[in-house]
C-alpha cells in the first residue's frame, strides 16, 4: 500500500512540475559597448586625436548563461590563413573574399598563399571612377562592395601576392582609407558639378591618388623563382577561374529560381548574377558545402542585439523572433523594413553540429572580432545565418543538386 500511495503521489505531482517549468526565454540588458581593438587601430592611424563621441548604451541580449562555444575546438574547418584586420576601412568584402580564395587555392591545389587585398581595392577604385563618369555621376562612390567585385576585378586586373603589394606605407600598422576615399569622392563630385566627363583623365587622376595612398602596384614580381604578372599569377600559378564562382541570394522581393539583382547600395554596378533561392534551399546549400570541404564568402547584417563580442557569438534572441518562426517571410520582413542590412562580409570556414543544429565558424576582419580570444573569429548560430545573412559566394561544384548553374 505504501508503494501504491507513493506512486499515486508521483503521478499527480509530475504534471504540476512540468507545467511549472516555463520555456526558457532570453532577456535583454543595457551595456556600454567597448571595442579595444578598434581603439588600437585609431591610435595607430591619423584619425587618432579626433573628438570621440560620448559613450552611450546599447540594448543587447544577456548571454551570461548562454551555452556557446569557448574555442575553435570541435569545429570542422577548412585550411585558412590566420585572421587579418581590415584596419580603419570598409573593405570587409575584399578581406573576406580574398581569404575565401586563399582557402580555395589550398582546397584545389594544396598551395598556401597570402594574397593582396589592397591590389584588388586599387582596381575597384579605378572601376568606380570609370563607371561614375560613364553614368554621369549616377554611380555610388564609397568603400563598400560585394564578394563578386573581387572576381570582376581579378578578371580585369589579375591579382598579386601580399608580399608584392601590401598597400601599407613603411611603418604603417593598419590600413586606413579615410583620406583616400575623401579625396576620390571630392574629385568625382567636382567632375559632376563641372560637367567634366573625360573618362581617361578621371581614371588617371584617381590612379594618381591611389599611387600616393596605397603605393604603385607591381607590373611584375617573383614567386618561387619565377617571374609573373598579375594576370599570369592568377591564371598560371593560382589557377583560379573567376567564372567558376557563383553568388547565391535568398529574398522574396525577386523571383526564386532565377538570377536577379541584389538590390543594395554596395552592389553599385547592379550585378544581376545572383541565384535567388528559398531559405530552405539556401541553408541546405551552406551546410552541405561545408560538409564537403568547401568554404564560403558570406555577407549580411552583423549589427544586432544578438551579437556579443565577449562571447564571440551571433545569435537570435527569443525577444526578436522564436526559432521555429524563422522563414522566408521573417527574413524578407526585416530586409524590407531596413532592420536587416548588407553591412559586413565574412569568411565562413567551418561548422560544429550540436543538438541537430549547426554552429558556424567565421573568420572576420572586423575590429570587434580581435578583442577576445579566439581573435579574428566569431561563432554564429544556424538561426542567425537563416535570418540575417543574405548572400554567399561559393564554387559552382558545391551547388550540384541544388542549382543548375549556367
Amino acid at each position: 500500500m505504501k508503494k501504491i500511495g507513493f506512486f499515486l503521489f508521483v503521478v499527480f505531482l509530475l504534471p504540476v512540475i512540468v507545467l511549472s517549468q516555463e520555456k526558457k526565454k532570453d532577456r535583454g540588458i543595457f551595456i556600454e559597448p567597448k571595442n579595444s581593438f578598434w581603439d588600437e587601430i585609431q591610435n595607430a592611424t591619423e584619425e587618432f586625436g579626433k573628438k570621440k563621441p560620448t559613450p552611450g548604451k546599447a540594448f543587447v541580449v544577456d548571454l551570461s548563461a548562454f551555452d556557446a562555444p569557448q574555442s575553435l575546438e570541435g569545429f570542422i574547418s577548412v585550411w585558412h590563413n590566420p585572421p587579418t584586420s581590415q584596419g580603419s576601412t570598409n573593405t570587409c568584402w575584399c578581406f573576406s573574399t580574398t581569404s575565401f580564395f586563399e582557402s580555395e587555392v589550398h582546397r584545389l591545389y594544396g598551395k598556401k598563399v597570402r594574397l593582396s587585398e589592397a591590389y584588388t581595392v586599387y582596381g575597384e577604385y579605378l572601376e568606380r571612377a570609370r563607371r561614375f563618369v560613364r553614368e554621369r555621376g549616377n554611380s555610388a562612390v564609397a568603400e563598400g562592395s560585394e564578394a563578386n567585385a573581387v572576381t570582376r576585378d581579378w578578371k580585369l586586373y589579375g591579382c598579386v601576392p601580399w608580399v608584392a603589394y601590401s598597400g601599407l606605407k613603411s611603418g604603417q600598422k593598419f590600413h586606413d582609407h579615410s583620406k583616400l576615399i575623401a579625396e576620390v569622392a571630392s574629385y568625382l563630385d567636382h567632375l559632376k558639378s563641372a560637367n567634366a566627363w573625360n573618362e581617361e583623365e578621371a581614371v588617371e587622376t584617381v590612379q594618381s591618388m591611389l599611387d600616393y595612398h596605397l603605393g604603385v602596384p607591381p607590373g611584375k614580381f617573383m614567386v618561387e623563382g619565377k617571374e609573373y604578372t598579375p594576370q599570369s599569377y592568377l591564371n598560371d600559378y593560382l589557377m583560379i577561374h573567376p567564372d567558376d564562382y557563383v553568388d547565391v541570394l535568398s529574398y522574396m522581393q525577386q523571383p526564386f529560381g532565377q538570377q536577379v539583382e541584389y538590390e543594395v547600395p554596395d552592389n553599385w554596378w547592379h550585378s544581376k548574377d545572383y541565384y535567388n533561392v528559398p531559405l530552405e534551399t539556401y541553408i541546405k546549400i551552406i551546410k552541405n558545402a561545408l560538409r564537403r570541404g568547401y568554404s564560403l564568402s558570406l555577407g549580411g547584417d552583423v549589427s544586432e542585439p544578438g551579437k556579443n563580442a565577449d562571447k564571440k557569438v551571433f545569435m537570435i534572441p527569443t525577444f526578436d523572433i522564436p526559432s521555429d518562426s524563422i522563414d522566408d517571410n521573417a527574413r524578407q520582413f526585416r530586409f524590407s523594413n531596413g532592420t536587416t542590412t548588407d553591412d559586413h562580409g565574412v569568411h565562413l570556414i567551418g561548422y560544429k553540429e550540436t543538438n541537430g543544429k549547426d554552429w558556424f565558424l567565421i573568420k572576420d576582419s572586423g575590429s570587434s572580432s580581435f578583442n577576445k580570444d579566439p581573435k579574428g573569429y566569431y561563432f554564429l548560430t544556424e538561426d542567425y545565418v537563416k535570418l540575417k545573412m543574405m548572400d554567399f559566394m561559393v564554387h559552382k561544384d558545391a551547388l550540384k543538386g541544388f542549382i543548375d548553374v549556367k
